[in-house]
């Protein structure tokens, strides 16, 4: 493990004490959404309280099964990096941060190909799990004739990497595919929908995250499910076998209800047998990529870093 960015910590934390500060102006995620909410939420850009900003170089296109991709072709591609977006199943799209993955694209050489899977709750659990491993599927078979190389990198954010590994493992266990993603780039996700202890104990901070919101999240991703239920590996990929997964860079904050999903999946994935980069941000809550810090700055260079140099 590696604690980064602590001499960043002072800004860090303020920028955690203000939005602290200005969370009654916020709908609270830790209650039910009802219609008018959810549709607010759905159609501004994560983390703040305006739409996302929608660039030209960014193309949608429906692949098979029907699931709708939204794609970013740099003039130089080295390989190819499926995203899969953050917002607790229930919120974000393909289209909601074009800004950073056409960036992405263009400075690590990549063809970005971001899902639009289907949202809970009109959408549960497994919805967006299929639409994911439908769209990996497609780049497995296609990637090569569609971009001309067969480098194939997956990841996301918060929900998209907890997506990211449940889509890994049922290319493993249901399609008997290994090898075919060279690396996973896994930033601030719940891996353990049963709640592990730091998720229990953050309390009702109002941070982007918090105890109330995650199992409340839970709850619209799998409704019905007791905690105890929500342990299946196919749910929670921390109980899961992770032999055959490809190496990792897994990032957390010191401040995210989910520190400990982070930690104990590196080590989980470490012992299965792949190499695992974990980097964990000094005073950095759940979601922190989203606004403008030193923080964000330097962990999108590492990640544009990893990413360029992945399974090469």
């Amino acid at each position: 493990m590696t604690l980064t960015d602590e001499d960043c910590l002072a800004e860090t934390l303020a920028f955690n004490e203000q939005f602290e500060a200005t969370a009654a102006s916020r709908p609270n995620r830790g209650q039910t959404p009802d219609a008018s909410v959810l549709a607010l939420l759905r159609r501004n850009r994560l983390g703040g309280n305006t739409p996302p900003v929608r660039l030209p170089q960014g193309r949608d296109r429906v692949v098979a099964g029907g699931v709708g991709i939204r794609v970013f072709v740099p003039d130089e591609i080295d390989g190819v990096y499926l995203h899969l977006h953050g917002g607790g199943w229930a919120f974000g799209s393909a289209g909601g941060q074009d800004e950073r993955l056409w960036r992405l694209a263009t400075q690590a050489r990549l063809a970005v190909v971001s899902v639009e899977y289907r949202l809970a709750p009109e959408h549960p659990f497994p919805a967006g799990p299929d639409d994911c491993e439908a769209a990996a599927r497609w780049l497995v078979d296609r990637a090569a004739a569609e971009f001309g190389t067969g480098r194939l990198l997956i990841g996301g954010e918060s929900a998209g990497a907890h997506l990211s590994v449940v889509t890994l493992l049922r290319l493993r266990d249901r399609h008997r595919i290994t090898g075919a993603f060279r690396a996973a780039q896994l930033l601030f996700g719940p891996y353990d929908l049963s709640m592990t202890p730091s998720q229990r104990s953050f309390g009702s901070k109002r941070l982007l995250s918090n105890t109330d919101s995650l199992r409340r999240s839970y709850e619209l991703f799998t409704p019905g499910l007791e905690a105890e239920q929500r342990r299946d590996p196919e749910i929670s990929p921390l109980y899961a076998d992770l032999t055959g997964l490809p190496p990792a860079r897994i990032v957390v904050g010191t401040e995210d209800p989910l520190l400990d999903d982070s930690l104990f999946l590196a080590q989980r994935w470490q012992a299965a047998g792949a190499p695992v980069e974990l980097g964990v941000v000094a005073g950095a809550m759940h979601g922190f990529t989203l606004f403008p810090l030193t923080v964000t700055e330097r962990e999108q260079a590492r990640e544009r870093e990893f990413l360029a140099a992945a399974g090469r």
